[in-house]
């Protein structure tokens, strides 16, 4: 049987892969750096807090919590250990089925929310779309949301 010779990339799809990539690793790196500036926490410790403050009586799986914030369940538990110290996110076991464990958001992780979001906002708006016209941003749209169709969630999220 004969080995299939890789889908190698053209020129122009490798000047657009090379794009993407920096692209997401130097934002990633941007808004963490904001967020350690202005706030103290990384980017991922703000998904957690910020996807929290959205939740029904900010209150969520902490399995749920993982996959809505792209994290693997070890990495969430480390970092929810971390916003227990600060007094921002409680955990207790779910009373529904007591194999499950809530996150839940206190009125101090409340706060922190509050107190952070303008500033990230405005960066994520500096960064993202104010460099675009709205038909550019409809395009990036539509494109994350092709891409992240294409992705396995079991590749997406290392366990």
């Amino acid at each position: 049987m004969d080995a299939q010779e890789p889908r190698w990339l053209n020129a122009e799809e490798r000047q657009t892969w090379l794009s993407l990539t920096a692209m997401v690793i130097n934002l990633s790196n941007a808004l963490d750096t904001q967020l350690q500036r202005d706030a103290s926490i990384s980017h991922f410790e703000y998904q957690v807090l910020a996807t929290l403050s959205e939740a029904t009586e900010r209150t969520m799986r902490m399995s749920d919590l993982a996959i809505l914030t792209n994290g693997s369940l070890s990495r969430l538990s480390h970092v929810v250990k971390r916003l227990e110290k600060q007094g921002w996110v409680r955990r207790t076991p779910d009373p529904d089925n007591g194999r499950y464990t809530l996150a839940v958001l206190t009125e101090a992780g409340w706060d922190k929310v509050v107190a952070t979001a303008p500033g990230h906002v405005e960066e994520v708006r500096r960064l993202v779309f104010d460099p675009l016209t709205q038909a550019q941003q409809r395009t990036l749209r539509t494109i994350g949301h092709r891409v992240n169709q294409a992705i396995d969630p079991a590749d997406a999220c290392p366990q």
